[in-house]
């Protein structure tokens, strides 16, 4: 017997898959199917395949519009890539305000989000929320709780003014497997100098 937890057992077996004549043995041995890996989580791996795969062909007729092209490298360098959710971090409110139409042109016309800051001790956290709230247009009910870095060893002396500021779309799990395809299509097909119009879709 091991003496482990059932939690650890099962995060320890859960990339195990029983064959068929297995389940059987199971079964005939307990009567049920108790005990029994269920992969609950199939149907959403078809799905963001799917999502992937019908991205991937979008690209050849995406790659002409600069805007598409600005903010997928905008998220390559600067998103989220942990997911699934399309967020990104920046102290340049034009490259928050970019991924925000890049996101409603491309992903979801109505989308909408929420922000949070980053500030250190001594930044006035009212006027950076009032600041945010004007260069992204949204409301300030927008906000989550603000993250602040305390003072202390390696403290930057020029602070940003604002903090940096995460933008993320709400609802935006889909949107972010789609992301992740975009650009792992330019990361596989785009050679530099080479004509846009030799990028095919993925296969």
């Amino acid at each position: 017997m091991i003496d482990v937890k059932k939690s650890t057992l099962a995060t320890w077996c859960r990339d195990i898959s029983l064959t068929d004549e297995q389940v059987r043995a199971i079964i005939d041995r307990t009567g049920s199917r108790a005990g029994i890996p269920v992969d609950t989580q199939r149907k959403r791996r078809l799905q963001i395949e799917n999502l992937k795969a019908s991205a991937r062909r979008r690209v050849p007729g995406l790659i002409t519009d600069p805007l598409w092209v600005a903010g997928t490298v905008l998220y390559w360098a600067e998103g989220n890539k942990t997911g699934p959710v399309l967020g990104l971090s920046n102290s340049d409110p034009r490259a928050i305000r970019l991924f925000m139409e890049w996101s409603r042109r491309f992903h979801r016309r109505n989308a909408e989000f929420t922000l949070r800051l980053n500030l250190h001790a001594d930044n006035d956290e009212a006027v950076a929320r009032r600041w945010w709230a004007r260069q992204t247009e949204l409301d300030e009910s927008c906000f989550y709780k603000t993250f602040i870095k305390p003072d202390g060893t390696g403290h930057r002396k020029n602070h940003l003014a604002h903090g940096v500021c995460l933008v993320r779309m709400r609802r935006s799990a889909d949107a972010f497997h789609v992301t992740t395809a975009w650009i792992e299509a330019l990361t596989i097909r785009f050679e530099w100098g080479t004509s846009a119009s030799t990028i095919a879709p993925g296969r």
